[in-house]
């Protein structure tokens, strides 16, 4: 593996860096017209106040880009380390794969049948110049640059990510495998995911964040999807980024006619992780299912925000996001239902808990509930607990040491999300990363019996 893409001289976030990615990138005018656009945005709006309800416990300075620079060389190895092979190995059976190192394509293919049906998946570059009339229609739409100084950022230098087209009536079986690799040093990378599944389609997705070595770094992406009526889509995000790396993630959702989307956001790297998770049900029968994992240790710092948007009569969202926190570690959640007057006859339900695995560890947790309709049902609820000495005492009478005994509960605690996921890899990966943050080779093997075990013992 080569040394990754250096920056010989700094470069700033203005209009000369943007247009060099442009020409990087081969993009079409209309491409570069909207970078520039957003780079007015960028430069006119302000950083969210800290005192801003969504920022109030990350302040916006924290993610600071001050000292980054964007990367604007292409990558000149694109051997691929033994974490992204790992990664994409996780998912023997997929159907394609897109890796991007630092921004820039360097492997991307889709089955034969699959692109001879119509099928998409690509990195965003090569969709820009192969596939406009597919991409400008939707990019953008959903997360506007507009919207703030960090989405402003975002759409002018945006780079990497990749681009998802399902024709009408199309299933992808097997899922799709992506990777966002990061090596670069001191750099801000901005990747952009658009997925768009068109009526009575069917497709899963599976994106990695990895990065390595141990450089400092910035990630502020953002992922759209369209989910047309009855399609039914799958996304997964596993993020295992360095230590050295701050992210900010827009992820949001539009989910049409009795349409399903399924989500799982993941999270064990970073130094810092703030993530907006939206889902926007905008017409009736849209569903969506939304889970969250995260397992924070050291001194990290992960924030969520969601928000369960009911536009539509009968639509249905379910929340579950867990956190396990271990050292000095931190998390906030804090979770939106909100139900509009059109909305009724919705169901929507949201959970939050915490376990603190460690007595400097703390977890913020906010649920809440806009109800502006009459007929519906919605219940919410957050819980933040700490490890039972009882429970402990049990697994150890059975053989435990006391660190397996932990290992062991924070798995049965995090397999009420795992069993909802069909993905056999992911679980697997996602099982081992618990294993590495508990000091173990390995996972303990699924905690089925854990629930039996704590029976007894209470």
């Amino acid at each position: 593996m080569g040394d990754g893409a250096k920056l010989q001289t700094p470069v700033a976030f203005d209009e000369t860096a943007l247009r060099q990615l442009a020409a990087m990138w081969r993009e079409p005018d209309w491409m570069t017209e909207s970078r520039l656009a957003a780079l007015a945005a960028f430069e006119r709006l302000p950083l969210p106040e800290p005192t801003d309800e969504a920022w109030r416990r990350t302040p916006p300075n924290d993610l600071s880009w001050e000292g980054l620079h964007p990367v604007l060389e292409e990558a000149q190895d694109s051997e691929l380390p033994r974490a992204v092979r790992a990664a994409l190995d996780a998912e023997p059976a997929r159907s394609g794969v897109v890796v991007n190192r630092n921004g820039a394509p360097v492997l991307a293919y889709v089955d034969d049948d699959l692109r001879r049906g119509g099928v998409i998946f690509t990195d965003l570059r090569s969709a820009l110049r192969d596939c406009a009339d597919r991409v400008r229609p939707h990019l953008g739409r959903i997360v506007r640059a507009e919207e703030s100084k960090f989405a402003a950022h975002h759409a002018a230098f945006l780079s990497g990510g990749l681009f998802v087209y399902v024709p009408r009536g199309v299933e992808v079986d097997r899922p799709l495998v992506a990777a966002e690799w990061i090596d670069a040093q001191r750099a801000a990378v901005f990747p952009h995911v658009l997925i768009v599944a068109e009526p009575q389609s069917r497709l899963t997705v599976v994106q990695r964040w990895l990065s390595t070595g141990p450089g400092e770094a910035l990630v502020n992406a953002a992922v759209e999807v369209v989910c047309g009526e009855g399609a039914q889509v799958r996304y997964v995000s596993l993020q295992e980024l360095g230590h050295g790396v701050r992210e900010l993630v827009t992820w949001r959702a539009r989910i049409g006619r009795d349409a399903v989307l399924r989500s799982l956001v993941a999270g064990f790297g970073a130094r810092l992780s703030k993530v907006f998770v939206e889902s926007y049900l905008s017409e009736s029968g849209g569903s969506s299912e939304m889970l969250g994992l995260f397992f924070a240790d050291d001194a990290q710092h992960y924030d969520a925000h969601t928000l369960q948007e009911h536009l539509a009569p009968h639509t249905t969202s379910d929340l579950l996001y867990k956190n396990a926190l271990l050292q000095t570690a931190r998390t906030v959640f804090a979770g939106m239902i909100r139900v509009h007057p059109g909305g009724q006859r919705t169901n929507a339900f949201q959970s939050n808990r915490n376990l603190l695995l460690s007595r400097d560890a703390k977890a913020d947790s906010k649920p809440e509930l806009e109800i502006m309709a009459n007929d519906l049902r919605c219940t919410h609820g957050s819980a933040v607990s700490r490890l039972e000495e009882q429970h402990l005492f049990y697994l150890q009478t059975r053989g435990l040491s006391r660190r397996q005994a932990v290992h062991m509960i924070v798995e049965g605690f995090f397999a009420e999300v795992l069993d909802r996921l069909p993905l056999e890899g992911v679980r697997q990966a996602i099982e081992q990363r618990v294993a590495e943050k508990m000091g173990a080779q390995a996972p303990l093997g699924r905690a089925a019996a854990l629930g039996g075990l704590l029976e007894e013992a209470s």
